[in-house]
C-alpha cells in the first residue's frame, strides 16, 4: 500500500489570494499547496479521499490515470468542489465510479450535483456514480477500511484507517479535525502511518493546531505521523527542522 498526497493545503491553498508573506512567496515546492486530499494505492487499484477542487490539476501535476473508489469525510467545498472531474475516470475506466460517505454526505451530493442523477441532454457529459452508505467495517480492493468520525468544531466528518491484509501496513488519514472522541482516538493505535491535521501553530476552532496534533501523535505513537491541511503560516523546511524524527508535515506529491 501507498499514499499520494494529492493536496497537503488547507481551504485557501498556498500560496493564499493576495497574500504577500513569506511562505506564499516562497520558491520550495513543498510550500505550493492544494487543497486537501489523498489517493491510497493497493494491488493496482487506487482509492481517493475527496475530490477537492483543483483535482484536476492534482492528477496532471502527479499523473493519476485511474481512480477506482472515492470516499468522501464530508461535504465542505475544499474536499467535494472537484466532483465533476470524476467523469474522466468514468472514461478511462469505462464503468461507474463507486462513491462511499456517510448518509448527510450522500445527501448533499445529490442535492449540490443535482445534474448527475436525472436525465439531460446528450453531450458534455457527466460523472456516472453509484452512492454507497459507508459502513463502520468494510473491505475494498483487498483492503480493511475503517469508517470513523472525529470532530471537525461541532461537526462529525469521518475519517478513515487502511489496514492491509495479513499483518500488513496500517494507514489513517484524519483531515479537518479539532478534536476525537475516546472509541475513534483507539483506532488510532497501532499505526505505521498516520496523516493528521495541522492547520497552523496555534489552536483553530475546528482544526488542530501543530502543538495539539504533536499531542495526539504522542498519544497513539503511530511509527510515522505526517501533517496535512496546512496553512500559510507553516513553512515546511523551517518546521520540519522544529519536529520530531517521526513528524514531518506532508508535501504535494509525496508518497508515503
Amino acid at each position: 500500500m501507498e499514499v499520494l498526497v494529492l493536496g497537503s493545503g488547507t481551504s485557501h491553498g498556498v500560496p493564499m489570494i493576495g497574500c504577500e508573506c513569506e511562505v506564499c512567496r516562497s520558491k520550495d515546492p513543498r510550500d505550493k499547496r492544494f487543497r486537501p486530499s489523498i489517493l491510497v494505492r493497493h494491488e493496482g487499484k487506487a482509492i481517493l479521499v475527496d475530490t477537492g477542487p483543483e483535482l484536476r490539476m492534482q492528477s496532471l501535476a502527479f499523473a493519476v490515470k485511474s481512480v477506482d473508489a472515492v470516499l468522501f469525510t464530508h461535504t465542505h467545498a475544499d474536499h467535494i468542489m472537484g466532483l465533476d472531474d470524476l467523469r474522466r475516470f468514468n472514461d478511462l475506466a469505462g464503468r461507474e465510479m463507486p462513491v462511499y460517505g456517510d448518509r448527510d454526505t450522500l445527501e448533499d451530493i445529490r442535492r449540490i450535483y443535482p445534474y448527475i442523477f436525472k436525465e439531460t441532454q446528450e453531450g458534455g457529459g457527466k460523472p456516472r456514480l453509484t452512492l454507497h452508505e459507508v459502513e463502520r467495517d468494510f473491505e475494498l480492493f483487498g483492503l480493511r477500511i475503517r469508517s470513523f468520525y472525529v470532530m471537525h468544531g461541532r461537526l462529525p466528518v469521518l475519517a478513515y484507517r487502511f489496514d492491509e491484509p495479513h499483518g500488513g501496513r496500517k494507514i489513517a488519514y484524519v483531515t479537518d479535525v479539532n478534536s476525537i472522541p475516546p472509541d475513534s482516538l483507539d483506532l488510532l493505535r497501532g499505526l505505521d502511518v498516520l496523516i493528521l491535521d495541522a492547520v497552523r501553530f496555534e489552536p483553530h476552532l475546528t482544526h488542530f493546531g501543530l502543538y495539539q496534533a504533536l499531542e495526539i501523535v504522542e498519544e497513539v505513537n503511530p511509527g510515522q505521523a505526517y501533517f496535512t491541511h496546512i496553512s500559510h503560516h507553516l513553512q515546511h523546511e523551517t518546521v520540519n527542522a522544529m519536529l520530531p524524527d517521526r513528524v514531518r508535515l506532508a508535501y504535494d506529491g509525496q508518497i508515503i
